[in-house]
């Protein structure tokens, strides 16, 4: 059984340079649009946590994965819709540019919807 990755550093190191490259890119993009995040490995991704998960990215055989819960790819559904891949999933291939403005409008999204909901759970104690 492989050994488990207990942070993003570690599940980063474990991939070839250029995606290595990528997956930081992905990581200091979502750094700079959620400050006040933490990073974790949830589902054995990395994941973003601002009272509740924000969003997890991952790289996989031929792309590179972004979980940003349904949501989040409900709210921006026609931009969103040609990297749709699931109910919560978006597909970024390799080979192509990553829709960093969608992105920063889907993780601002997420950011107010979590604390918004963090914000009512409060009020209904």
């Amino acid at each position: 059984m492989a050994e488990e990755i207990k942070n993003i550093d570690e599940y980063i190191a474990n991939f070839d340079t250029e995606i290595q490259k990528t997956l930081n890119e992905l990581r200091n993009f979502i750094r700079s649009e959620a400050p006040d995040a933490t990073e974790k490995i949830s589902y054995g991704m990395p994941t973003f946590y601002l009272k509740g998960n924000l969003v997890h990215f991952a790289a996989f055989k031929d792309h590179y994965g972004f979980f940003p819960s349904p949501s989040g790819i409900d709210e921006f559904e026609k931009e969103l819709s040609p990297y749709r891949s699931g109910k919560g999933t978006l597909r970024f291939p390799f080979n192509k540019h990553i829709p960093w403005d969608i992105l920063r409008k889907v993780i601002r999204y997420r950011v107010e919807e979590n604390l918004r909901r963090s914000n009512d759970k409060i009020k209904m104690n």
